[in-house]
């Protein structure tokens, strides 16, 4: 199995003044599991980074996943279709395509477990291959 992380747990994890820091730290060296970051979120992660971070924290971001610190799940054309589906569903929510594509990653690789630090959204959300995802950290 794998932990899909969504865009503020990156940001947290690169951020040691982010109130989540600690937490997401925590849960990262916790598990044995790969952490998966979603292609999805990349844009996303970049223009946070460039709002409230140092632009070095994208630097960094990029050499951990070329070490192997993370793995990068690329979006698949069943991924985007998978999106629109979730945002047809759910429209009360103005669910994105970020969130929308992390659910979809989460589903294709079976994964019952999201790290986020949105819990709107997540929460809400009912799976294909779950009745719930669990959201971490807890």
């Amino acid at each position: 199995m794998a932990l899909v992380l969504d865009t503020g747990v990156v940001l947290a994890l690169l951020n040691a003044k982010d109130r989540y820091h600690r937490a997401c730290v925590e849960l990262a060296m916790g598990t044995r599991e790969p952490l998966v970051i979603p292609a999805a979120i990349l844009g996303e992660v970049d223009y946070w980074i460039a709002q409230r971070l140092d632009p070095r924290a994208w630097r960094i971001l990029i050499e951990d996943i070329d070490r192997g610190a993370y793995l990068l799940e690329p979006t698949t054309e069943e991924d985007l279709v998978r999106t629109v589906s979730l945002q047809d569903q759910y429209p009360s929510l103005s669910l994105g395509f970020v969130d929308a594509a992390v659910i979809a990653v989460c589903e294709r690789l079976g994964e019952r477990k999201v790290a986020t630090v949105d819990r709107r959204d997540f929460s809400v959300v009912v799976p294909r291959h779950a009745p719930y995802l669990e959201i971490l950290p807890a």
